[in-house]
């Protein structure tokens, strides 16, 4: 019971150790402007010279400070580089720390989540934090000073002159190529679905044809005497006349007319939809074809305009067998399946 609880309050210990590194990686990362300055003596006014900008401190982690000093134009960004040092925090409580920047220690306090204060030789310096700043320039601040680190205190360093205009081109550039290889990537995936769906289709087509070539005499003679005695019956003269003189079907009248072709065509239905996923106006054309109704009349009856029923037929040709048809190509294959 003993190791138990010895090993519970280990990992609680080691949860909390791994919590405050965590909390500990987030107090000093991004970028820190320079905002005040708290000398322990009187000093002239002029003894902060703004002609080396702002002084901003950029943080990776807790482990690394990248400082420069810095000056915003309405153009872009001035720095001038300063150095990289490792940084070492050690926590005493109550918000402050000890601020160890290379072989220095200095006192640090955490005031709030925006503004820390670091004291050296007795000067306190404030710096409130600048998240936009660590986002637009972070990287490129950490590069200029990366790259002039190794020199010395006594050489003469560059000042850099980073555009806004340039950024934005840049990032306008990386936004049109992500979009350009994303409409690559959806063509080709799109043109394998298109490809795989062609061969789907053609094999469907190919097993319509083997089924209707493998029916023995026996069983056509029946389903075209089946066919016959349909479109000699009185329900078929009626529908006829009904549709003739442009009256509007009601769902019944579909439901009836989709049965009617399910007894006479069994696998009409299946082997339709099973090539192409058909609208409700594409499927009721469809069984109007396959009753022999002539366009005309299918068009009165859809209300809809003869070119619209055309451009249906013609549509689904097109989609089914990828190639353009016509009207008439479309009614022939309806004419061919199911039966």
């Amino acid at each position: 019971m003993k190791q138990i609880r010895l090993l519970m309050a280990l990992c609680l210990a080691v949860g909390c150790s791994y919590q405050n590194d965590a909390d500990e990686q987030r107090l000093l990362q991004g970028a820190w402007l320079l905002r005040q300055v708290e000398y322990p003596y009187d000093v002239p006014d002029d003894t902060l010279s703004e002609q080396e900008g702002t002084a901003l401190l950029l943080y990776d982690g807790d482990s690394v400070v990248y400082q420069c000093w810095m000056t915003k134009t309405e153009s872009g960004l001035v720095v001038r580089p300063g150095s990289q040092r490792a940084v070492t925090l050690i926590d005493k409580g109550g918000g402050e720390q000890v601020y160890i920047e290379g072989d220095n220690p200095r006192p640090l306090t955490i005031v709030d989540d925006s503004t820390i204060v670091i004291q050296r030789d007795g000067t306190r310096y404030t710096y409130r934090r600048a998240d936009d700043m660590a986002v637009e320039w972070g990287t490129d601040i950490r590069n200029i000073v990366a790259a002039n680190a190794g020199k010395n205190n006594s050489e003469e360093k560059p000042i850099y002159v980073l555009s806004a205009k340039e950024r934005q081109q840049a990032s306008y550039i990386q936004w049109l190529l992500a979009t350009i290889v994303m409409i690559v990537v959806l063509a080709v995936a799109n043109n394998v679905v298109a490809r795989r769906r062609r061969r789907q289709l053609q094999l469907q087509l190919q097993q319509i044809q083997e089924v209707r070539q493998e029916r023995s005499q026996t069983v056509r003679q029946a389903m075209e005497s089946v066919e016959t005695a349909f479109f000699a019956s009185d329900r078929y003269e009626a529908l006829q006349r009904r549709i003739a003189t442009g009256q509007r079907l009601k769902d019944s009248d579909w439901q009836e007319i989709e049965a009617q072709v399910r007894k006479v065509y069994p696998g009409f239905a299946s082997q339709l939809r099973g090539l192409h996923a058909m609208s409700e106006l594409e499927y009721q054309v469809c069984l109007l074809i396959k009753l022999r109704i002539v366009p005309k009349d299918i068009a009165a009856v859809l209300a809809r305009d003869m070119s619209t029923i055309s451009t249906v037929r013609s549509r689904l040709y097109k989609k089914v067998f990828g190639q353009k048809g016509g009207a008439r190509e479309w009614d022939e294959f309806i004419l061919s399946i199911g039966a």
